[in-house]
């Protein structure tokens, strides 16, 4: 990838929170996506995911990045800044 192509990636960082949903009839609880907040910096995403993860109907947050090209609309995986509380494993992401 030459530099023209790299720069022209755009980065999105994204708080995104966690509520727990009600036990089913299997008896288990989940987790399902309650908010999310994108953010111009790295600190600003973490900032925020401290900050939600101590409420009380807050399970659990997570901040992270993703890269985004423009021209084809594809978006890379999460890199994770912070993970915090009860969050969904990276493949149920």
């Amino acid at each position: 990838m030459t530099n023209a192509e790299r720069s022209s990636e755009k980065i999105h960082y994204i708080c995104q929170t966690y509520v727990e949903t009600k036990a089913g009839r299997n008896g288990l609880t989940g987790l399902k996506i309650a908010k999310q907040f994108e953010y111009f910096t790295a600190s600003e995403a973490q900032n925020r995911a401290e900050r939600e993860a101590l409420s009380e109907e807050c399970a659990g947050a997570d901040a992270y990045m993703v890269t985004e090209d423009p021209a084809s609309g594809e978006v890379g995986d999460p890199s994770f800044i912070v993970r915090l509380g009860k969050v969904p494993e990276f493949d149920d992401f």
